[in-house]
């Protein structure tokens, strides 16, 4: 008796399945194992894993913190790119912030573990204490001197446009009462604090430009986090301005450190792809082996 279509269509796809299954299963796993051992993969294959006297002190492809257990840098290291990964550079959450040019309004709160900033005060924040720690100009355009977004709502009543022609209330969204806000008056207005806790979305919210330049000496990647979070690269840009902060705190010539710099510096993959970049874990690791740091 011939088996119906029903059975003939089922059994060849069991078959199928199991042969798949070997295929994708355990031929293909067992084939990319044995390909990671040989000489030369073995090392990236187990994570780029960094032994400093037999023992494992990080990865060449995840970024770390170096600062104290309060969280203020050590001088003596290079810093890196912020992470928005946890707690920072954290494997298990790598995330990045989610937050666009469009969020330059801070949430602000009676109380300091409500309060949310925007993407614009974090980065008017980190530049501020980038450029403070390195002795250059940390001001950037939309920013405060105090490192805070520089934005105002101005409340009033609009023509067809959507302006405030005549306002009768510009309220710093970003500074919290009682600071004194980052300007005196707005076509004639005199300038409020914000009141946490109050809503400003009914005025037309502002940005000041300001009269910083657009040409920081503290680079972009010095105040916004990668995708992922685990960056553990820098550009030589900033990299370059923390030269001065480092041989200082080892006692050692600018040289020395740019030369070590130079030597953990890449170039663009393949000679196109992406920027030259400087590996701040391996960096900083030399620093530690060639000039460690006398008491």
């Amino acid at each position: 008796m011939r088996m119906s279509t029903w059975i003939r269509q089922h059994l060849a796809a069991l078959r199928a399945l199991l042969v798949l299954t070997a295929i994708t299963g355990i031929v293909y796993p067992l084939a990319v194992f044995a390909v990671a051992q040989l000489p030369g993969l073995h090392d990236k294959a187990e994570g780029s894993l960094i032994t400093v006297a037999g023992k494992t002190v990080g990865s060449s492809l995840i970024g770390q913190s170096f600062t104290d257990k309060h969280g203020n840098v050590l001088a003596q290291y290079f810093q890196s790119r912020p992470s928005a990964a946890g707690d920072g550079y954290d494997p298990l959450s790598t995330a990045a912030s989610n937050l666009g040019p469009e969020s330059i309004v801070d949430t602000l709160d009676s109380d300091p573990d409500k309060v949310k900033l925007s993407q614009l005060s974090t980065v008017c924040a980190r530049s501020k204490e980038v450029g403070d720690r390195e002795a250059v100009d940390g001001s950037r355009p939309f920013c405060t001197k105090d490192g805070v977004g520089a934005v105002l709502s101005v409340i009033g009543p609009r023509d067809t446009d959507g302006e405030v022609s005549q306002p009768v209330q510009v309220i710093s969204v970003n500074e919290a009462c009682p600071t004194t806000p980052f300007l005196d008056t707005y076509n004639g207005v005199e300038v409020e604090c914000a009141k946490p806790g109050e809503d400003y979305s009914a005025g037309r919210i502002v940005p000041i430009y300001g009269d910083a330049a657009t040409n920081t000496p503290v680079p972009t990647d010095a105040v916004t986090a990668s995708g992922s979070g685990l960056d553990p690269h820098i550009t030589p840009r900033y990299a370059a301005i923390q030269v001065t902060r480092i041989a200082k705190a080892r006692n050692i010539s600018e040289d020395q450190v740019r030369t070590l710099v130079d030597a953990h510096t890449d170039g663009r993959t393949l000679g196109f792809l992406g920027e030259p970049r400087v590996d701040v874990v391996e960096l900083n690791l030399d620093l530690d082996k060639r000039y460690p740091l006398r008491g």
